[in-house]
């Protein structure tokens, strides 16, 4: 039964990677966060995306870890 899950769970996510190429979602060097969170949506729906359905993500807002607040350091003495 396992071996027919682990089956299963594969041909999902083939179906799902060839959808990512079909719609061209693969970047060329400039990939940001928006297009590597649609491509893993494309991958995971797979097979939803024959049904009709378009996952995508349109914003994505991450902190600038230049810009985050300084945490300290704890440092030894």
């Amino acid at each position: 039964m396992l071996k027919i899950v682990n089956f299963l769970v594969l041909v999902w996510l083939f179906i799902g990677a060839v959808a990512v190429v079909q719609r061209g979602y693969l970047p060329g060097k400039d990939a940001d966060c928006a297009t590597i969170g649609t491509i893993a949506v494309t991958v995971v729906a797979g097979p939803l995306n024959y049904a009709g359905l378009n996952p995508k993500i349109d914003e994505c807002d991450l902190p600038d870890p230049s810009k985050e607040p300084s945490r300290g350091k704890r440092g030894r003495r």
